[in-house]
């Protein structure tokens, strides 16, 4: 077993915000709904406190995240090194979905590069911090972020946007709320 931290120090709170990639595991309730595991990467991630980080949300295929942590809250993240030094970390909590407007959704997207695909913020407040050794993460290089996420919501434009949440977010692949349809 690895070790625990008390809280976020500045050195943990580097490492994380070095790494160009972290995983987010959100599960329903229902025992036969579907556990999720999403990649993130850009530079959206952020430490808020020594138990509190956030995230810009950008948008995507689906909704799993925000809706299983509409739903009950739980989340872990969880960071690798693929550099030299083996190393994973994960943060346990609970998650709150912000939308825009809302004062959690400023807090976080106003310490980010504006981004076109932005929908939601997600905020965490971490319950358990540990890490393990890594032993078995490959060693690789980074080649770049991929700039597709971008050019899609920038060929798309705001409406185009708002009518691709409402065809894609609106709810889960097990059918839970996920994010309001405008006018609805």
């Amino acid at each position: 077993m690895g070790k625990l931290f008390d809280t976020i120090d500045d050195h943990l709170r580097q490492w994380m915000e070095q790494q160009p990639m972290w995983f987010v595991a959100t599960a329903p309730l229902a025992s036969d709904g579907h556990v999720n595991m999403s990649p993130r990467g850009h530079d959206a991630f952020a430490v808020l406190g020594e138990r509190r980080v956030g995230w810009v949300d950008y948008t995507g295929s689906g909704v799993e995240t925000i809706a299983h942590l509409q739903e009950n809250g739980r989340v872990c993240v969880m960071f690798t090194s693929f550099d030299q030094r083996p190393r994973i970390v994960r943060l346990h909590g609970l998650g709150q979905v912000h939308l825009p407007g809302e004062p959690g959704f400023d807090e976080v997207v106003a310490l980010k590069p504006e981004h076109p695909s932005t929908r939601a913020v997600i905020t965490v407040d971490v319950t358990r911090i540990s890490d393990s050794c890594g032993w078995g993460v490959p060693v690789m290089d980074l080649a770049g972020e991929r700039e597709l996420i971008r050019q899609h919501a920038e060929k798309k434009g705001t409406e185009g946007l708002v009518q691709y949440r409402a065809e894609k977010n609106a709810q889960s692949i097990d059918g839970l709320p996920g994010l309001p349809v405008r006018g609805h």
